[in-house]
């Protein structure tokens, strides 16, 4: 042995030298690759067996272990079988004799390992494989260790990785799923015992005059006395022995729960134990002894008890996760549910020593579970929830027996009494999902709707009232102030923001549901703050410098951020519900909604008048925020009320509309005196987008003789007087464009006044561009930095303005856009002028393009086909293959969006129907083909590659005809539908550019460009061509499976699955008959015994989900058998 003992020796040595930290990386190499020569050895188990008896060094063990575990899993088809007996016989015995003394990880470490060699023997080779963890966990000295084995085997057989074949993997499933009864059994057992043993001792406390627990919720919840009797029983005091074993056993059934169908072998028994066990989660009293009784040891017990009620909880939700729930075990759900409820009552209750608060606070104590993760009771509560709302609330509400709406209340406690705000958000999720149920409940089942909100009206109600009061620092300071109102999450919201959006969202869904209580709640509340802000005119006095509020005590200044904070979030509200008064129920709820509308009109004006966002204030950090806050909130609020004015003004213009007038007007003079480059942004910007919604969806006739109206154009067109910012200068643009061009609803095109309204809009646009139409004398010339940049600068300000106004007319009727371009015309030539001048300044060149873009999708057909040809020659001339290239690889992410721009004009361009772009698709083609591809082919960036594909894609979609010159008459003569082809070699370069795509490791282009070959076959019969039939169609075949033995796309499976079935099935009889054999020939990495099995397993089915399951059959298969081949070792006979 002194070989061995010398080996141990030098590893121990290694292995300390490896993990010390002086050790350089250098030699830290040089170990690493001596230590994997060493485990490729044949016969190095040996030694390894050796060193696991003979050390006590962890790294030593670790190595040893690891070594085995690369045996096992990639080797063990070589090893002589006498030498996998000794293996299956000594790691167990290792096993039993050390569990107690390793430590936990290198026993975790050895249990996986014994359990990858039953995952390849078991039962053939290791018929005792079972037995043996069923015998361990019987008896008493070794049940953790059959408990950790069990949880193991579950883990690594039921659901195994790849590196077994699916006939195996099938019947290691099927000898697991033949155990699940007993296992079940023998954990019921377990838990039973442990839960019996310790009750009898329990001592039982005297009942207290506030625990009368089983009360009318409860009996009508658990219909057996004895049931609310079983669960009302003490909590045992369990020793850590015990519950070790039992956080074991709870372990093992949530990973079985996860995998095991729902049937019978879950007995009610087991269930009523793992929710004995979930009350360990919800007994503060139980948490309570650790901090009587003092210790560490203690509090450590505490917390293990509350990690028992979590592992339990965890059980219950694995069960709950499962949509399909058999007949037979419906009955136990509702069991499940009644129990479950009878815990959230415990949870909820009240009495004298305790809040629910600060119960619901203990109990979500974070415990570190054996993920070593922290997590709480309460999280696993409501998971629980959300699953029961959005999984199977449909399914119980029907049993007579069961309460929801004594559920609900349970429910609204524990939301309202949430200790965090995540665990608020959380049960305004559940809120939401209860709600949507409720709203397509109503909606399938019209002839009961008032019978179903009866029910839970006044749940409905109380939810909302509250969340109200939630959002409001009047009821809810303390928690308010503690959110985050600056920084940003992924969803560019902060935490304030998301906090009121989740709480609107609720407060709109039962407006949809009950709209008269929703507004009579929500309008007194509105009212009532409104009062506070229109009554500071009273305290504005003027000071030398301009307007001060008087209001100074600190207090009062508190009160006053409160209200403005509330008045806001109410604001937001309102507005959010104004789409529940337009359409059907304008007439019905006119009333309610004009009141807003005069409200929100009376407040903006109020605002602007007494200049509430320029006044001085007490404490300016705060208060000023707050009024520009409250007046940007009510523009925006009555911003969402412009489809209501529309109808209003729709309904109205025959008889009286004197109403109408005097809202719109003073909604103008609200916003005209914000319309300035002196106003805040915030402000200004909520100012533009009402002026846009007034013009835009409202269009009231009389809006240009409006004389706030006629100051905004003469402001606008003043060049003298300062420019606005850029997003306010384009959208009052927008909005000054849309009056004069969109057409007047309710009145008949000869009362629309367009030739007036043309030359307006002409002048309007005449003097936006004056500037940018003198560039053109000297756009040739050279001109200096200074210069450039000042040129740079009207460009970027002229063809901001004109694209938005581009872009905002492009859907409207055919007038409006002629008078659009007419206006625009002289621009649109200036900018092709200066193009060429600006083609190697790829920031000047990807805003023309923008413009372009926009020209194109919004008014080609206002532009004639003359102008728009000389466009697109423009382009195609200046896009020399050198200026893309130097655009695609010098200069960056501009240079890239520049010609990704260019692509998408000619989307457009190959989309037109009829004739007249046809002539450009030769050029197009070569252009993408011939210039732009073999720049970006072997490029890994994707940068270009979308838009390119894109526009092959419509090439091929919307010119299908180029290449494929099919009649009816021609087919019919020959009596077949063989298509006469043309442009052979475009559309083979075009298919082959499609089939390298795949071999590329992006998976966005990948999933593109097979959705596109997809769609070419659903509407053009792709795959059934005879070019694509003969020579391409399992080329195409042959790359996707590749992919799929590659794994380099894993996320398409499903996808490639698919589209390999719709080429395949065009020719199925040679699938079969050549390429499949073809396919297992060119296969390497497996014998020709292999493939014969390959073949053989792959079933001649017809339909596509035994297609794609045989499909996946063969990718896990072939990659089994290339990694059982490579685990041989060299110089085998394979017979």
């Amino acid at each position: 042995m002194a070989s061995e003992e010398a080996s141990l020796r030098s590893l121990e040595s290694l292995m300390t030298e490896f993990f010390h930290n002086c050790t350089t990386n250098e030699r830290k190499r040089e170990i690493e690759e001596l230590l994997n020569n060493f485990a490729q050895q044949i016969g190095a188990w040996r030694f390894c067996l050796y060193f696991l008896s003979s050390t006590r060094n962890d790294y030593v063990m670790m190595y040893s272990l690891t070594v085995f575990e690369n045996l096992i899993n990639k080797m063990w088809l070589g090893v002589p079988s006498q030498d996998k007996m000794e293996i299956r016989s000594c790691l167990p015995k290792l096993l039993l004799a050390h569990h107690k003394t390793l430590p936990y990880f290198i026993r975790n470490k050895l249990c996986k390992v014994i359990v990858d060699i039953g995952r390849q023997d078991w039962p053939m080779f290791y018929h005792d494989f079972f037995t043996n963890i069923l015998q361990l966990i019987q008896s008493p000295v070794t049940t953790p260790l059959g408990l950790i084995m069990l949880k193991t085997t579950s883990e690594e057989l039921a659901c195994p990785r790849e590196d077994l074949s699916v006939a195996r993997k099938e019947e290691l499933r099927k000898l697991l799923l033949d155990q699940v009864q007993t296992v079940l059994g023998l954990l019921t057992g377990i838990l039973e015992s442990i839960w019996d043993k310790h009750s009898v001792t329990a001592a039982t406390p005297p009942p207290s005059p506030t625990s009368g627990e089983s009360g009318d919720l409860l009996s009508s919840l658990l219909q057996s006395p004895s049931a609310a009797k079983l669960l009302n029983q003490p909590i045992p005091i369990l020793d850590t022995e015990s519950e070790y074993i039992c956080s074991l056993a709870l372990e093992c059934l949530a990973h079985l729960f996860s995998w095991i169908p729902l049937s019978t072998s879950i007995t009610p028994s087991l269930l009523t134990t793992i929710f004995h066990f979930a009350r360990f989660g919800c007994d503060t009293r139980v948490r309570k002894m650790s901090s009587v009784n003092g210790s560490s040891q203690n509090s450590v017990l505490g917390q293990e008890r509350g990690r028992l009620g979590i592992l339990a909880m965890s059980c219950i939700n694995e069960l709950m996760s499962k949509n399909c729930v058999p007949m037979e075990f419906e009955e136990y759900l509702l069991r499940m549910f009644q129990q479950t409820f009878y815990l959230l009552q415990k949870i909820t209750k009240e009495n004298n020593a305790h809040t629910v608060k600060s119960r619901l606070e203990e109990l979500d104590e974070r415990v570190l579970c054996w993920k070593r993760q922290a997590e709480s009771y309460i999280e696993k509560f409501t998971d629980f929830l959300r699953l029961f709302v959005s999984v199977h609330l449909r399914r119980i509400e029907s049993y007579s027996q069961f309460p929801v709406v004594e559920f609900l209340a349970l429910l609204f406690k524990y939301t309202f009494h949430q200790p965090t705000h995540e665990g608020y958000f959380s049960c305004l999720d559940i809120w939401t999902l209860f709600l949507d149920y409720l709203t397509s409940k109503i909606k399938s089942r019209l002839a009961d709707k008032e019978a179903v909100l009866n029910r839970y009206e006044d749940a409905l109600v109380l939810l909302l009232t509250e969340v109200l009061n939630r959002i409001q620092f009047r009821y809810n300071q303390a928690q308010l102030e503690e959110l985050d109102d600056e920084t940003l999450d992924d969803d560019q919201q902060t935490e304030w923001q998301r906090y009121l959006r989740q709480s609107l969202e609720v407060v709109a869904k039962v407006m949809e549901l009950l709209p008269t209580h929703a507004f009579s709640t929500l309008f007194p509340v509105l009212q009532d703050n409104l009062e506070v802000y229109l009554g500071l005119q009273q305290f504005v006095v003027t000071s030398g410098t301009g307007h001060r509020l008087n209001i100074t005590a600190e207090n009062d200044c508190r009160r006053l951020h409160c209200s403005l904070r509330d008045l806001s979030s109410l604001l937001q509200a309102v507005g959010r519900l104004a789409e529940y008064f337009i359409g059907d129920v304008f007439a019905a709820r006119f009333n309610d909604a004009l009141t807003v509308v005069e409200r929100l009109v009376k407040v903006t004006l109020y605002g602007s008048q007494i200049k509430l966002y320029n006044i001085e204030t007490a404490v300016p950090s705060v208060l000023k925020p707050d009024l520009i806050d409250v007046h940007a909130q009510s523009l925006a609020a009555l911003q969402a009320y412009a489809h209501w004015l529309a109808q209003f003004y729709s309904e109205i213009h025959r008889q009286n509309p004197e109403q109408f007038i005097s809202l719109v007007s003073t909604a103008l003079e609200a916003i005209t005196p914000l319309i300035s480059s002196k106003v805040q942004e915030k402000l200004l910007l909520s100012a533009c987008h009402l002026l846009v919604s007034l013009a835009t969806t409202v269009r009231p006739v009389f809006l240009i003789s409006i004389p706030a109206v006629q100051k905004v154009f003469n402001r606008i067109t003043d060049t003298s007087a300062q420019r606005l910012p850029d997003k306010a200068q384009v959208l009052v643009c927008r909005a000054l464009s849309n009056v004069l061009l969109l057409p007047w609803p309710n009145l008949p095109e000869t009362e629309q006044q367009w030739a007036v309204r043309s030359t307006n809009h002409a002048s309007l646009i005449s003097a936006l561009t004056r500037e940018y139409r003198q560039l053109k004398s000297n756009a040739i010339l050279p001109q200096r930095k200074v210069q450039l940049e000042d040129t740079k600068v009207i460009i970027h300000q002229t063809l901001s303005v004109l694209e938005d106004i581009v872009e905002s007319i492009s859907g409207e009727s055919t007038k409006s856009r002629q008078i659009c371009y007419q206006s625009l015309q002289e621009s649109v030539q200036v900018s092709l002028a200066l193009f060429p001048a600006f083609i190697h300044q790829s920031d000047v060149t990807d805003e023309m393009l923008s413009f372009f873009l926009t020209l194109f999708r919004g008014l080609r057909v206002q532009m004639g086909v003359p102008f728009t040809e000389q466009i697109i020659q423009t382009f195609l001339n200046m896009f020399t293959r050198e200026q893309l290239a130097e655009s695609i690889l010098h200069e960056g992410s501009t240079g890239c969006r520049v010609v990704e721009k260019f692509l998408k004009i000619l989307q457009v361009v190959v989309q037109e129907p009829g004739q007249v772009f046809k002539p450009f698709l030769p050029s197009v083609i070569s252009l993408c083909m011939e210039q732009v591809y073999p720049i970006i082919a072997e490029r890994s960036s994707p940068d270009v590659k979308a838009e390119l594909f894109e526009l092959l894609f419509r090439v091929l979609h919307h010119n299908w005809r180029y290449f494929f010159k099919s009649s009816v008459l021609a087919s019919v003569q020959r009596g077949v539908a063989e298509e006469q082809m043309e442009n052979e070699a475009q559309f083979s370069a075009i298919m082959q550019a499609f089939g390298q795509s795949f071999l590329q490791p992006d998976i966005h282009l990948f999933k593109q460009n097979l959705f596109y070959l997809e769609t070419l076959n659903t509407k053009q019969k792709l795959y059934h061509k005879k070019i694509f039939r003969t020579t391409m169609l399992f080329q195409f075949v042959n790359v996707l499976l590749q992919v799929l033995v590659h794994k380099s796309h894993d996320l398409l499976q499903e996808e490639i699955g698919i589209a390999t079935y719709n080429m395949a099935s065009v020719d199925f009889d040679g699938f079969y008959s050549a390429f499949l054999p073809e396919f297992l020939a060119s296969c390497d990495g497996v014998d020709s015994n292999q493939k014969n099995v390959l073949g053989r397993n792959f079933k001649m089915d017809r339909d596509l989900p035994s297609f794609t399951q045989n499909v996946h059959r063969l990718v896990n298969d072939l990659r089994y058998y290339r990694l059982c081949n490579d685990s041989l070792p060299p110089g085998t006979v394979k017979l």
